[in-house]
């Protein structure tokens, strides 16, 4: 569940970083919007690890690229969001991770799962899509828990356009991630 705190103020990471240590609290700018969310679903951290762990084991049979879930994204000091899983390529490791850990440019895959409020669902669908568009993410996924349903949205020319709905029993693939295929149904629990 999250909050928008929507104050007339631009936010920055300078901001957020005067904030008390808060466990189960994240804190996320886009476009200096701040976004409050709290710990997430169950069901929801289910779907991250099931996505991160087919994007991993891929990724460790390829060598291709690393996954990972919950990434620090440091795009502006306006914009700095955590994902809840990336896959970005070793040339985009190499070029976007900070000293700190963070990376500090667009991943090439970056999937939200939505959770049920419809604060979320405009912060993933329409804020976050606009700023992953804008600053080169090459693929988006949302993925819905809910209704087993994943979203696909793919670079073209300059923007990320939706290219794909996929239910349970569809197969993924992409043509950033080569030879990479599971059914849709692989990334929710039962």
């Amino acid at each position: 569940m999250s909050q928008m705190l929507n104050t007339g103020v631009r936010w920055t990471i300078h901001d957020v970083e005067l904030f008390a240590e808060n466990e189960g609290t994240r804190y996320e700018i886009v476009d200096g919007e701040l976004f409050v969310t709290r710990a997430p679903h169950f069901k929801h951290q289910q779907t991250c690890g099931r996505i991160f762990r087919q994007l991993d084991v891929w990724s460790e049979s390829t060598g291709l690229g690393e996954a990972v879930i919950n990434p620090g994204v440091l795009f502006s000091e306006s914009d700095n969001v955590i994902p809840d899983v990336v896959w970005a390529t070793k040339e985009t490791l190499a070029l976007t991770l900070d000293e700190e850990g963070h990376l500090t440019g667009a991943p090439d895959l970056v999937v939200e799962v939505l959770s049920a409020s419809q604060e979320d669902l405009r912060r993933d669908k329409e804020a976050k899509l606009k700023l992953y568009s804008s600053r080169g993410v090459k693929e988006y996924w949302i993925a819905d828990w809910r209704s087993r349903k994943l979203e696909v949205y793919r670079r073209e020319q300059t923007q990320l356009n939706l290219v794909a709905t996929l239910f349970s029993s569809d197969i993924i693939i992409s043509p950033l991630l080569t030879g990479f295929s599971c059914t849709v149904n692989q990334f929710f629990p039962a």
